[in-house]
């Protein structure tokens, strides 16, 4: 978490880091979820990654990420539904430039990140599940859409996993044990 700490701009300007995400819905050692919610014209102030992570957008509006070392700016729009991989990434700010508003929730890999052992073995996550589409695939992390039925289980005993779902409780679920 970034909130309070103190960085320097290229033209040595003090600036007070604020936090990721307005809040934090889930913190455990493997994850933390974040809550961003920006209105049109609304910022995330300055702030910085210090796990990979992913974006899960919910709700899109274009938006740009301004960066504290000056390079030029990133301008997004996200499909509602989609999902995005990042590694650690510098100081940055994002705005809302639309008139809708933008929503995501942003899943910090503390396993890759702060909670990562220096014994960690290279590898890939386990083979992708059959029946359930993939929606997003790297060497570090999957990500699936499921539509669960409320009271039912889901068929990922034995597997790690985080369940994220608009308006819904998030779950964490560790080898088949719920947290």
């Amino acid at each position: 978490m970034t909130a309070g700490q103190i960085v320097h701009s290229p033209s040595g300007e003090r600036i007070v880091l604020g936090e990721i995400g307005q809040t934090v819905l889930l913190d455990n050692p493997r994850v933390r979820v974040w809550e961003v919610a920006l209105a049109p014209g609304e910022t995330q102030p300055w702030h910085l990654h210090h796990n990979p992570y992913l974006v899960l957008n919910l709700e899109s509006s274009p938006c740009h990420m301004d960066w504290l070392n000056g390079d030029p700016p990133r301008f997004l729009e996200e499909k509602p539904g989609g999902v995005v991989f990042r590694p650690p990434s510098p100081v940055h700010m994002l705005t809302n430039d639309g008139d809708r508003l933008y929503r995501n929730r942003l899943v910090e890999l503390k396993d890759l990140g702060e909670e990562a052992s220096k014994d960690v073995r290279p590898g890939s996550p386990a083979a992708p599940l059959p029946g359930l589409p993939l929606v997003f695939d790297s060497d570090e992390v999957r990500v699936y859409a499921v539509d669960p039925t409320p009271g039912e289980p889901l068929a990922l005993s034995g597997r790690h996993f985080v369940l994220i779902a608009p308006d819904r409780l998030i779950e964490l679920t560790y080898l088949g044990e719920r947290r």
